[in-house]
């Protein structure tokens, strides 16, 4: 699972897009993307790599890194 944080609406769906057209590239297809055309959040399935792609707020207001009690920005730290 991979967890982005978009600036804007038109930002998630450009990355969305251009996620799609790029794993196709590579002979990855992915199922319809979910969260169009709002793209407050929309979720790229491949299969074997989930991808959700937020705008700040929403992913705050979810909050998915919660379900793992898993402190992402503390685990980046330890990483540098």
């Amino acid at each position: 699972m991979i967890i982005a944080t978009c600036r804007s609406s038109r930002h998630v769906n450009f990355v969305t897009e251009d996620l799609i057209i790029n794993l196709k590239k590579k002979g990855i297809h992915s199922r319809q993307p979910e969260g169009k055309p709002k793209c407050d959040w929309t979720i790229v399935d491949t299969g074997s790599i989930v991808f959700h792609l937020f705008r700040p707020e929403i992913r705050n207001h979810y909050n998915l890194e919660k379900l793992w009690g898993t402190n992402f920005e503390a685990l980046n730290r330890e990483l540098i």
